[in-house]
């Protein structure tokens, strides 16, 4: 039962937002009693807590399953950014504007994490673009990863609608590609830009 809660209170969350689900709305959702809730979760914010911890498994699942097709790594970056883009399509409002805003303590429990497991995926990727000859090998690679991470996270944690994060984050992926690609880099930058388009 806990398991169900956590994934429909997790898909509730992320579809119509942390601060205006109540625990009303949840148990209604399941035809449960708010008593059954409680029975597992002192109150909303743990439940947002396991909540946020279940999204973090789905990504970090979803991320492991694409490294693992061994794409070159510019095609990597847009596998990850088209199933980050098939994950929340159903969502309106970036899920980290909301949690930033409404919960910021989680939010930055959370975002700990993700740091150091952003840092490790960018500084892979670019290591590898390096040994593919699409990335240029003299590049600054913590400073590049840096650069990219911030980015990334100050687009998902201060825009408000997801549809608009995700149109900024492309531009991002854009911008940083072309940024340490080499001419064979450029290439094949412009040749995902060209599908993404159709």
């Amino acid at each position: 039962m806990k398991d169900k809660i956590i994934k429909t209170a997790t898909e509730m969350f992320l579809k119509l937002g942390f601060k205006s689900v109540t625990m009303d709305d949840i148990a209604c959702e399941m035809c449960i009693s708010k008593k059954t809730i409680y029975k597992y979760f002192q109150n909303k914010e743990a439940l947002i807590e396991e909540g946020t911890e279940e999204v973090h498994q789905r990504i970090q699942l979803m991320m492991d399953e694409i490294a693992a097709q061994n794409f070159n790594a510019i095609a990597e970056n847009f596998e990850f950014r088209k199933s980050f883009k098939k994950m929340f399509q159903s969502v309106d409002h970036s899920p980290a504007y909301q949690l930033k805003k409404h919960y910021p303590e989680i939010y930055h429990s959370m975002m700990a994490i993700r740091l150091n497991e952003c840092n490790i995926l960018f500084k892979q990727n670019i290591e590898k673009g390096i040994r593919e000859g699409l990335y240029r090998p003299e590049i600054d690679i913590p400073t590049t990863v840096q650069f990219y991470y911030t980015l990334i996270f100050s687009i998902n944690e201060n825009t408000l609608l997801e549809k608009e994060a995700k149109a900024l984050e492309a531009k991002a992926l854009e911008y940083h590609t072309r940024a340490i690609a080499t001419a064979a880099g450029l290439i094949e930058l412009d040749k995902h830009l060209n599908n993404s388009l159709l």
